[in-house]
């Protein structure tokens, strides 16, 4: 997956400040917990990302930086879903023969 400027700086960011990872993680077990597919909540937890970098980028040199012309809004979608992928609930595993499934 291929994520932008922002979105990396975004993921690089909570690689480096633990507490922030672990909230996000919570967040995103949070939301995916239930019913649907996880993937389904990604554009309600892109609107909360983009808030959070709003937040954050007046105090983070390297979020800053992406708004030295001033902020303007980005989509954080590919990080949505990257996240969620990464650390929402395990996919079932399909059963044999399942539709859609290919003999091997």
């Amino acid at each position: 997956m291929s994520l932008n400027p922002f979105e990396h700086a975004l993921f690089t960011y909570w690689e480096r400040q633990p507490d922030e990872r672990r909230h996000w993680q919570a967040r995103v077990a949070e939301l995916t917990r239930g019913s649907g597919s996880p993937v389904l909540h990604a554009p309600a937890l892109e609107r909360e990302l983009w808030e959070h970098f709003r937040e954050r980028s007046p105090h983070v040199p390297a979020l800053r930086e992406l708004n030295a012309v001033g902020l303007r809004r980005v989509s954080l979608l590919n990080l949505a879903e990257h996240v969620i992928r990464l650390w929402g609930p395990v996919p079932k595993p399909r059963r044999p023969g399942a539709e859609g499934s290919r003999p091997g």
